[in-house]
């Protein structure tokens, strides 16, 4: 699956957030390495707290699910904002990728990029 096809799942994903507090509207596709894709959204809640963030949604469904091997994962927003993974989305991805290579694929000025997790967290906790 290309970065882009990956994205626009992604994309669509944003559909189905529930944000009415920030109105700020993400969804997550994530690819194991079975080729499996596990799609994910943000879903708010009046306590901030209970908030759920898209990535976290699309690991906690796949890891449900018996996947545990991930290659990638995109990342979109309902805005043209950029959107990356927050730093609790970081580490829990990075329970998944011991050795940082999972990829992150969202947009950055305007363009899609691609990230390894171990560029955006370099000092990760680990087992």
């Amino acid at each position: 699956m290309t970065k882009e096809e990956l994205y626009n799942v992604a994309l669509e994903a944003t559909n189905f957030s529930y944000a009415p507090y920030s109105n700020f509207k993400v969804g997550a596709a994530l690819l194991t390495s079975c080729g499996e894709v596990y799609t994910g959204c943000n879903v708010e809640n009046a306590s901030y707290g209970g908030t759920m963030c898209a990535e976290r949604t699309a690991v906690f469904k796949a890891v449900s699910n018996g996947s545990r091997e991930f290659s990638k994962i995109a990342i979109a927003s309902s805005t043209e904002c950029d959107c990356t993974p927050c730093g609790l989305c970081r580490q829990v991805l990075s329970e998944f990728s011991a050795d940082g290579s999972l990829i992150v694929i969202c947009k950055v000025d305007g363009k899609l990029r691609e990230f390894t997790l171990k560029e955006l967290l370099p000092c990760s906790f680990t087992f």
